[in-house]
């Protein structure tokens, strides 16, 4: 099972939406009435934060009924998520739930198709995403690439070591920066040392470097495909990462290449999952 968003992440996506109770609930007087909730798929999907939707639901009064696991890829029409409880609970839990349904599984599910398209091609490639999320939404957003069959390329810049063009400025330049690899290596030696090129050359000479990982950056298919081939000659330790523009119209084109890695960030921007919510009444 996938991590699940603390009780304070759940606490707060509430609060925001009702932070002094549900006014036309209130007015309408039916609080207190009896009813069901259920969030049905209108298309193909990946579902993510179910687990965090039922606790939305939970934390408002409702009894979880029925969970899909995040992960699970259902058909249009198929039932997610259900519940039963008093109208003031679904009302109050109804649309936090939902939202964080559509735009998690949203990302999980445009994660699934890149996956399992690159897959076909080469079935030992990883998809890696970056931290491109939208602030304050991380915790969603990782676990909806993982509910969708991909890894985060990093999670911050406390964990990871990978050195860009801009890092190398305030070092005397790329190649003065590569006669320390040697040093950087011993100095971390639990981290991978990745670093970016942005052409052919550069990457065959940080390659030779004895670099973990180089990282292609924007390079088309044809030309990433002559590279691959060169490197594996030259460094075959070296692993090789594909990034820049990389989505669900081209990520096959980019297996094909032989990287072992895409690094994408499409995954995280397009449209919500469309899941259908109906709220009935019960006999009192």
């Amino acid at each position: 099972m996938l991590y699940q968003l603390p009780d304070s992440d759940i606490e707060k996506f509430i609060d925001e939406d009702m932070p002094y109770g549900d006014l036309t609930t209130l007015l309408l007087g039916i609080g207190a009435l009896p009813g069901k909730i259920t969030f049905t798929s209108r298309e193909q999907t990946t579902l993510c934060c179910t687990e965090e939707a039922a606790r939305v639901l939970e934390r408002c009064g409702a009894s979880v009924d029925f969970l899909l696991q995040s992960g699970t890829t259902v058909e249009a029409g198929m039932t997610i998520l259900s519940a039963s409880g008093s109208a003031s609970s679904m009302h109050a839990g109804w649309k936090v739930a939902l939202n964080l349904l559509e735009y998690a599984s949203g990302i999980a599910t445009r994660t699934h198709k890149i996956v399992k398209q690159v897959k076909e091609v080469n079935a030992s490639i990883t998809v890696v995403t970056t931290r491109k999320s939208f602030p304050g939404t991380k915790k969603v957003a990782i676990k909806a690439i993982m509910a969708g069959g991909a890894l985060p390329h990093r999670l911050g810049l406390s964990e990871s070591v990978l050195v860009f063009r801009q890092h190398t400025a305030f070092c005397g330049g790329l190649d003065h920066f590569l006669t320390t690899v040697t040093e950087l290596k011993a100095q971390a030696q639990e981290q991978k040392i990745i670093v970016e090129a942005d052409s052919a050359e550069e990457a065959l000479a940080i390659a030779a470097s004895g670099v973990d990982v180089v990282q292609l950056d924007k390079l088309l298919p044809e030309a990433l495909s002559l590279l691959v081939q060169q490197l594996r000659k030259e460094a075959p330790g070296v692993k090789i990462s594909a990034a820049g523009g990389i989505n669900a119209q081209n990520a096959s084109a980019y297996a094909e290449t032989g990287v072992d890695m895409l690094v994408l960030s499409s995954v995280y921007f397009g449209k919500p999952s469309d899941i259908a919510v109906s709220i009935s009444a019960l006999p009192s």
